[in-house]
């Protein structure tokens, strides 16, 4: 097995994985979503038709960047053409797609999440939703591309979520933030019109999270940390 088949049987596997753990999540249904990752020039991808929160390794397809199947039995999702669009227009490592409760009922109500909570950022802000389309045609594909432009999540109206990142694991917490986002709101809504924060508020977040590596974990300084250089004064 040469590296390059090892890394794709590895992916594949993680497919695999985090198409189980979006199923214990509540964010998959029966074979509603998919779920991609990208090595080199080679895509390991969720096969149409298949149960995701079961999902098993032989159950991922991998393709080139063209579509042509190189790895697998089964026919991948009929949602390729949009994966392949997030990698080709934003270079991105994974992609995630789901039919998400709290995400889909979003969808069906707004055009865009305001940006009611300062998490929202990781994502990009206000996350926009895309005008429907059938699933698998090009028309979807290019109105989830087009709502992604400086974003890692879109909803797709009156059908879903899709997210990316430059990791799976990363594209896989997108989908949970999105899906939490989406909650937080409807449950606003629900008590009356949800506060969005303005563009400074925004931008005071991000120099916030800047200036103290926001997400990070630090070390409780130790005395020798504080003891002042030689020369400073006490």
């Amino acid at each position: 097995m040469t590296a390059s088949s090892s890394a794709l049987a590895q992916e594949r596997a993680a497919v695999a994985d985090a198409c189980r753990r979006l199923g214990a999540e509540g964010l998959l249904i029966g074979t509603a979503g998919n779920v991609s990752v990208r090595v080199e020039d080679r895509v390991a991808i969720t096969a149409t038709g298949a149960v995701l929160a079961r999902l098993t390794p032989d159950q991922v397809t991998v393709v080139d960047l063209d579509a042509n199947v190189v790895a697998g039995t089964l026919q991948p999702t009929s949602e390729l053409e949009l994966h392949l669009g997030v990698y080709r227009r934003y270079g991105t490592g994974a992609v995630v797609h789901t039919h998400a409760p709290m995400a889909t009922a979003v969808s069906c109500v707004l055009d865009e999440l305001p940006c009611i909570h300062y998490q929202l950022l990781a994502l990009g802000g206000a996350v926009r939703v895309a005008p429907y389309a059938t699933f698998g045609t090009p028309e979807l594909a290019e109105s989830v591309l087009a709502a992604l432009d400086g974003r890692s999540a879109a909803l797709m109206a009156n059908h879903g979520a899709l997210t990316h990142a430059t990791t799976l694991d990363k594209a896989v917490e997108n989908a949970l933030l999105l899906e939490w986002a989406c909650g937080v709101y409807q449950r606003a809504a629900a008590m009356g019109t949800p506060r969005v924060l303005d563009e400074q508020q925004q931008l005071a977040v991000i120099e916030a999270a800047i200036a103290r590596d926001y997400g990070a974990t630090h070390p409780v300084p130790t005395a020798q940390d504080e003891e002042p250089t030689k020369g400073e004064g006490r």
